[in-house]
């Protein structure tokens, strides 16, 4: 990693039943035994087997032995033979520099909207539609990608963060996914884009859209897209985690306008809080993790070490009562506070940050495909920007990098982009 690369990405990222027997179940289940099961789950307690069964497709082979260790109908004794099969034949991921990470901005919904107005260049060059985010989804899934949590990563022990290891079968590869700025700003307003998230009556995280004055309810941006993946691909999904939202406060967030140094009607913003802490509650219980993205999208690079604490402060006091406490820090605009060495006690920032309890450090670096660091006190992982301008030079050959993850020609919108003036 090089500092130029930190400088020109800071550019491009300024907006703040026998499935078992199958030998490649893993990436062939059946859409019809899954919506089957999802009827049963939604309308009684699953039995141990379908537990079990959904334990295994998210590669979680001692949970579901474990469901299965007292069962003894033909198809549980069937499942539990394969299962131990299964077991010597997993791949161990456990490097630091090994883990793939990928992340996007807000989805655009209406990219007509979005194209024709005033930051239209803006939303072309720093985020990716629905559609083309879809297409995406699939493909990773094609590819043999699998979601990891990134904190399921490392372990504290005593003090001391330790690689854990991730076991996947031969062919999968585990990718951690984030997305930043999830607060749906006030400047998006009007211009294509969901309005928040929300939980709904059967406590689905799904989004509200408002077009041309109706409000629409749907899935509508990646959080609620991934998780109906998910439920339709289980094995998309490493023990049923997704991936981590990123976070600022200025605006609120996930769509609420919850800050106190910014919204000063408190019956109003005591209503978004509790909508927002409903929603960052049930997010976590779905696999969804929360990091510190500051407070007011702040470059950690430049800023001095006072600006750091007081924007630290707010984020503190205004963003961790409704979302719980983190340890990832995600940097904005991509611009670390230490250079390619790792941290050290020497590093005023470093360790400011590493007292304030974060642990897990994500950057922005495309020069490698991944890019990861251990230490006795951090972990650092460099994530890769999908967006119109990261797109664009796959397109182009100038610095191809999502080759590896998926093709570009296949899941840009080029018709919708073609319309954006330079």
């Amino acid at each position: 990693m090089k500092k130029w690369i930190f400088s020109l990405l800071a550019l491009c990222i300024a907006i703040g039943g026998g499935w078992w027997f199958v030998q490649n179940q893993h990436s062939k289940t059946s859409t019809k035994h899954q919506t089957e099961t999802s009827k049963k789950v939604a309308t009684s307690q699953p039995s141990k087997l379908d537990q079990a069964k959904l334990a295994y497709q998210q590669y979680n082979y001692t949970q579901a032995y474990h469901l299965l260790k007292n069962e003894k109908t033909k198809d549980s004794s069937k499942l539990k033979k394969y299962i131990s099969n299964q077991s010597d034949k997993l791949v161990t991921w456990n490097k630091p520099d090994k883990f793939r990470h990928l992340f996007f901005h807000s989805l655009i919904v209406n990219p007509k909207k979005a194209f024709k107005s005033k930051s239209a260049k803006g939303y072309a060059d720093y985020m990716v539609t629905v559609s083309e985010f879809d297409k995406i989804l699939k493909q990773l899934y094609q590819n043999g990608y699998v979601l990891v949590g990134i904190q399921s990563l490392v372990t504290n022990d005593h003090g001391k963060l330790k690689m854990n290891s991730i076991k996947l079968p031969k062919g999968k590869t585990p990718l951690i996914l984030s997305q930043d700025d999830v607060s749906y700003y006030e400047y998006m307003k009007g211009d294509g884009f969901a309005k928040d998230l929300f939980v709904d009556g059967n406590g689905k995280i799904r989004n509200h859209y408002v077009d041309d004055g109706k409000d629409q309810v749907g899935n509508y941006d990646l959080v609620p897209i991934v998780d109906q993946f998910v439920r339709d691909h289980p094995d998309f999904s490493y023990q049923g985690q997704k991936g981590t939202i990123a976070l600022t406060g200025y605006n609120g967030v996930l769509g609420y306008r919850t800050s106190p140094s910014e919204y000063k009607n408190k019956a109003k913003r005591n209503v978004a809080i509790k909508k927002a802490t409903k929603t960052a509650t049930a997010m976590k219980k779905d696999g969804w993790t929360f990091a510190s993205h500051s407070w007011g999208h702040i470059n950690m690079t430049e800023s001095p070490l006072a600006q750091i604490k007081r924007d630290n402060a707010l984020w503190q006091k205004e963003v961790t009562p409704i979302i719980g406490k983190t340890d990832i820090f995600i940097d904005p605009f991509g611009a670390d506070i230490g250079g390619v060495a790792p941290y050290n006690k020497g590093n005023q920032k470093y360790d400011y940050m590493h007292q304030q309890g974060f642990n897990i450090f994500c950057n922005v670096d495309a020069s490698h495909t991944s890019w990861g660091q251990i230490g006795s006190n951090f972990y650092r992982n460099a994530r890769i920007n999908v967006d119109g301008i990261r797109i664009k030079s796959d397109l182009d050959k100038s610095d191809p990098v999502l080759k590896d993850f998926f093709n570009v020609h296949q899941v840009i919108d080029q018709r919708d982009r073609k319309s954006v003036k330079s």
